[in-house]
């Protein structure tokens, strides 16, 4: 079975990034810039948080970061967007989620311009995305895409499966498969004959945040599994796939940890970038 390293992917990705940067700085005069809001103390957000910053470094993003208190008013957190929006050394401004509940994150994720919505959640982004329209992409389902791309799995006219249907993942996925021409089948809690879906796939993406949820007797000879699900447990972090038991079957697998999460902030990082010289190049 291949394994889908999204490390060296991820990696190979940020080099590019890297010498486009650098080729570039002394005709643009300042570095790409993200901004980070983070409001809370929740552990998982922070170490999100810190890997985001650790690449920015690496590539040559200078890494804005907001840490806000967990008591945070909704005006105060608005006034920090706001004020980002007219920064002209920010780029692209990330809203790490989940946000405390008293706190409206549609309504912040909204407030962000497209043009700095490098996590590509604003309803204009996502509505470009649903008509094939250039626009920022959220990282995780364009990071899937261009890992299946290095290497060299196309989706065209392959069936797929993605179990969940999240707004963060399972809905653009879904739309970004159609886009290169895939037959797509979006799996969910109220699905019948889940398992029957599932061995029809030649492809299998997996987002439902249940460990060990898709398992080998789901997966037909040959699939190609993508595990999105990040999930900790006792043994440490482990996916939505039975890594092991697929591995006899699947063609290629993507390793939990390993595997999408570094493609997700590589991802992260090209957005920035893309907005960077695009914006550069209207000044």
């Amino acid at each position: 079975m291949l394994i889908l390293d999204g490390k060296a992917a991820a990696a190979n990705l940020r080099n590019k990034l890297k010498k486009e940067i650098a080729g570039q700085l002394g005709e643009v005069g300042r570095k790409p810039g993200l901004a980070v809001i983070l409001v809370g103390q929740d552990p998982a957000s922070a170490v999100y948080v810190r890997n985001k910053e650790k690449n920015c470094h690496e590539v040559g993003i200078s890494s804005f970061g907001y840490r806000l208190d967990s008591d945070t008013s909704q005006s105060d957190l608005e006034d920090l967007i706001q004020k980002l929006n007219l920064d002209p050394d920010v780029d692209g401004i990330l809203l790490q989620l989940p946000l405390p509940g008293h706190l409206d994150s549609q309504k912040c994720l909204e407030l962000i311009l497209p043009e700095k919505d490098v996590d590509g959640f604003h309803p204009e982004n996502v509505g470009r995305l649903t008509l094939g329209l250039p626009g920022f992409r959220s990282c995780t389902p364009a990071g899937i895409m261009t890992l299946l791309q290095a290497y060299d799995l196309s989706v065209t006219g392959k069936d797929c499966v993605i179990i969940g249907r999240s707004n963060i993942v399972g809905k653009p996925l879904a739309l970004m498969l159609l886009g290169s021409n895939a037959t797509v089948t979006v799996c969910h809690s109220r699905t019948s004959d889940l398992k029957g879906h599932v061995l029809q796939a030649d492809f299998v993406f997996a987002a439902v945040g249940r460990p060990g949820f898709v398992t080998a007797d789901m997966v037909k000879p040959g699939a190609v599994v993508v595990d999105v699900g990040i999930n900790r447990t006792e043994d440490g972090l482990v996916g939505d796939c039975d890594f092991e038991g697929i591995r006899e079957k699947a063609l290629a697998m993507t390793p939990v940890p390993g595997g999408v999460g570094p493609m997700t902030i590589a991802q992260l990082l090209s957005n920035t970038v893309d907005s960077w010289k695009k914006r550069t190049s209207q000044t």
